[in-house]
């Protein structure tokens, strides 16, 4: 089973203790912010040789695999997806260099989330805003295609800020309308829960796994994750029947008042629903 977790969830400090851990559960695979992976480095997009092989290789101690990254625009200014053509110039340059960036480390999966960038403005019609967005997504697609990855487009509830792609069925119908093969949908179970869409899990399965690339197991607002291991183990295993191969990746944000705690509880939840999903009869 391929199971993996975001570095959001720790602080750079807590690098090895988390490493550790991961280790300990078995988990192989690691999804990168980069800068926090790179955190040491002047540009964590374009970290030098030196810089890179510092976090790499304590990834590789670790035996650890980067399967995919997030947080693709982060501490870019003035990038957006629909706020006119300076803008729009700047969210293609930023996502650019963070395609190059997962070519440059054979990372096989980007999710593109980053709510606020692509919000549609006011007076700006939802039929034009899909057009742009397809043409600028059919272009990044050539980008990830030429770098060996998937750009997976992340569905964000309007609680996080954003008034396009909000919810599992119109990401869908988004992706299916970029029609290329190197761009791609993120199941993101937290997203699903927020839409009160969970209950629907083995229907939008049913009819969308073969565009997925990539599985977050999350929560509400990124709170500690998988809560469920029936529904974690639920997942799993219709995506398993539908023929998905690709990473559960566990998504929350660090909880500095526990310390790891929460972290070694989630990845005994992980490990714990992937057995069980191996258990289900088919």
């Amino acid at each position: 089973m391929k199971l993996a977790v975001s570095n959001i969830a720790w602080a750079p400090a807590e690098r090895d203790l988390a490493y550790a851990l991961l280790a300990a559960h078995g988990v192989r695979g690691l999804e990168i912010a980069p800068a926090l992976f790179f955190d040491g480095a002047a540009d964590p997009f374009q970290p030098r040789h030196h810089e890179a092989e510092r976090a790499l290789a304590a990834a590789r101690v670790a035996n650890l695999e980067l399967v995919s990254m997030q947080s693709l625009l982060f501490n870019v200014e003035g990038a957006a997806l629909f706020q006119g053509a300076d803008a729009h110039d700047r969210f293609c340059s930023a996502m650019l260099r963070a395609i190059d960036l997962a070519g440059r480390f054979s990372i096989g999966n980007l999710v593109f989330g980053s709510p606020r960038q692509r919000n549609i403005p006011d007076g700006m019609s939802a039929d034009v805003a899909e057009g742009i967005a397809v043409a600028t997504f059919r272009r990044l697609g050539d980008a990830a295609g030429r770098a060996g990855t998937k750009l997976g487009i992340e569905f964000n509830p309007s609680a996080y800020g954003t008034n396009f792609l909000n919810d599992v069925d119109s990401a869908a119908a988004f992706v299916a309308r970029v029609d290329h093969a190197a761009v791609t949908l993120i199941l993101d179970l937290g997203a699903m829960h927020m839409n009160d869409e969970f209950d629907r899990i083995d229907d939008v399965v049913a009819s969308h796994a073969g565009r997925i690339s990539h599985v977050h197991l999350s929560e509400p607002n990124l709170a500690p994750a998988p809560a469920s291991v029936a529904q974690a183990a639920q997942v799993i295993s219709v995506m398993t029947k539908a023929g998905y191969s690709g990473w559960y990746s566990i998504e929350m944000k660090p909880q500095p008042e526990h310390g790891l705690a929460a972290l070694d509880q989630a990845l005994g939840r992980l490990v714990e629903a992937a057995m069980l999903a191996d258990e289900r009869p088919c």
